[in-house]
């Protein structure tokens, strides 16, 4: 389980554009956001990731950087970015389910052709959203188990904004007995 204020595992990923993207040398001013999704398969993460698509300035604009992750292969990650004209957010692919499971998401099988036809991959990983420090530290998360009803982006840029004027730290960090 992931805790609050406690390092994130690392990922080393590839991105559509050919470059490797590696959590621990990211070097964003106030931390990543790393969405996971579901695949091309889904049409609710194209509508998702097209809102992270219009908002990824935002984010730059607070120091945050910004990853579209799934467990697609090079070609279906493409097909995404290119059914959300993705030119600010970074898509990356092949994330293993192994790494999936490391960072919380759970894990579906497939039930076939989704309502807009393409057929889903045998194993994939149902949505989180992530806010990951500077120093690798995991400072918010959302982890689901369907594919509906997320956070919004636009709720976590105002949320940023109020943890830098507050110099609010992340909560959920206790982990002792109860």
């Amino acid at each position: 389980m992931l805790i609050p204020r406690q390092k994130t595992p690392d990922l080393s990923l590839p991105t559509i554009t050919g470059k490797q993207f590696i959590l621990s040398t990211e070097g964003s001013a106030r931390g990543t956001v790393l969405c996971f999704y579901r695949g091309l398969h889904c049409p609710i993460c194209a509508t998702y990731l097209a809102e992270l698509e219009r908002l990824t300035p935002s984010f730059a604009e607070r120091g945050i950087s910004t990853l579209a992750i799934s467990t697609d292969t090079y070609e279906r990650a493409a097909e995404m970015a290119r059914k959300i004209d993705a030119k600010a957010l970074r898509v990356a692919y092949q994330l293993t389910l192994k790494e999936a499971r490391d960072w919380g998401l759970y894990i579906s099988t497939s039930r076939g052709k989704t309502s807009i036809g393409i057929e889903e991959p045998a194993l994939f990983s149902e949505p989180g959203l992530f806010l990951v420090n500077p120093d690798q530290t995991l400072y918010y998360m959302s982890v689901q188990t369907m594919p509906f009803v997320r956070p919004h982006f636009s709720e976590l840029i105002k949320a940023v904004d109020f943890a830098i004027e507050k110099s609010y730290p992340a909560r959920g960090e206790y982990t002792g007995p109860v």
